[in-house]
């Protein structure tokens, strides 16, 4: 993609005003597509599309731009106090003609920034988003952690907001989503859904979700593990009989397990590895890479599914190691590395070599994979 032209922004309602108005810069990131919009002092408004950061044809933002800007944003009183206090803050923006964003407002050598995540307001399927076909069947089990991992801006809310509509549209349920902040809005369907915002709704993820199992949930999200109080909470929630769908932090179901199992006391991390081992139902760790399409992103993945050998070395320390080559070796029960994916998209076309080698958790194995598939430049 190209820079915005000032063809198509020079009449951007406000620019030529002291003040900006956000909502013109929201609609022109809508109208090329953006993931996100960053507004930080010393640069235009920056849009990310495809990947790829690219300047909307508008002067530098200076620091009181910025601010005026941040102003616009923020729509209660708590998250201005928020942010003058701890100096960042995270809430939701809904603006008609523009639609809802997850927004992050910080500071940056003294001055106000902040960055907003369009989010789209129409929940995709699980189909649409490229997730693997085992997910469905995942979703609609009974009981049990499913953790959605990766890194910042690799499309875990999505993804989870896809399987809370699976879970909507197919069972009759109490759904119990804790959030920071709500990003998709859902409906009843079968299921009834109750969805909890921090700061709004209660005060943090670990209160909340002990509050929430006194609310008769058969499902219950939470937006993202962040501490160890939380995940033992959800483990126990798991335990006893809920489906908790979750995100963390992690590139890797390797990764995974050595987070959940290091974030508690050494004391307990034999007794929090069987833990986990009883109740994961699967681990999901994904990334978006650069189609060789066009601008858009693709899915790519790495999963875990509840076999005896991946508790096993969930369960043993010395053998944790050993979980990428289960994965490699369980097609049968829906698992795959994030290399036998990349095989995959890089075979079909989607995806260019070069990208998926920026992405793989084992680059030489995937072009050792690649070669073995037979592919040739």
């Amino acid at each position: 993609m190209s820079a915005p032209s000032a063809q198509q922004h020079r009449a951007v309602p406000g620019a030529e005003k002291q003040v900006l108005q956000l909502a013109a810069i929201l609609e022109a990131a809508v109208a090329h597509g953006a993931s996100d919009v960053h507004i930080r002092p010393g640069n235009p408004p920056l849009l990310r599309v495809g990947g790829q950061l690219y300047p909307l044809d508008l002067p530098e933002l200076s620091e009181q731009d910025c601010a005026d800007l941040v102003d616009q944003a923020m729509s209660t009183e708590a998250d201005v106090r928020a942010f003058r206090d701890q100096h960042d803050c995270d809430f939701a923006l809904t603006l008609e003609g523009a639609g809802r964003f997850r927004v992050n407002a910080y500071r940056t050598r003294g001055a106000d920034a902040m960055v907003l995540r369009h989010v789209r307001e129409q929940v995709q399927s699980i189909e649409e988003l490229g997730l693997p076909r085992a997910v469905r069947g995942l979703v609609l089990a009974a009981g049990g952690i499913l953790l959605v991992c990766g890194p910042t801006g690799s499309g875990k809310s999505t993804s989870l907001a896809a399987m809370v509509d699976v879970i909507n549209t197919e069972r009759r349920c109490h759904i119990l989503t804790i959030e920071d902040p709500i990003e998709f809005l859902h409906t009843n369907k079968l299921s009834t859904v109750s969805q909890r915002e921090l700061h709004t709704d209660t005060k943090e993820f670990a209160s909340a979700l002990r509050a929430g199992m006194r609310q008769d949930p058969d499902v219950i999200l939470i937006g993202e593990i962040r501490d160890a109080e939380t995940l033992r909470t959800a483990l126990h929630a798991a335990q006893t009989g809920h489906l908790v769908l979750a995100s963390m932090h992690a590139r890797s179901v390797v990764d995974v397990v050595h987070r959940v199992v290091d974030a508690f006391p050494l004391d307990e991390q034999r007794q929090v590895r069987a833990s986990f081992a009883e109740s994961m139902q699967a681990i999901i760790c994904q990334s978006l890479v650069s189609s060789a399409r066009g601008d858009a992103r693709v899915l790519t993945c790495e999963i875990a599914t509840a076999t005896p050998r991946v508790k096993e070395a969930i369960c043993d320390a010395d053998k944790t190691s050993e979980l990428h080559a289960i994965l490699a070796e369980g097609e049968y029960y829906g698992m795959h590395t994030f290399e036998q994916d990349l095989v995959r998209l890089v075979l079909a076309g989607d995806v260019s070599v070069g990208d998926a080698e920026a992405v793989a958790s084992r680059p030489a194995d995937l072009l050792v994979a690649l070669r073995r598939a037979g592919y040739r430049d």
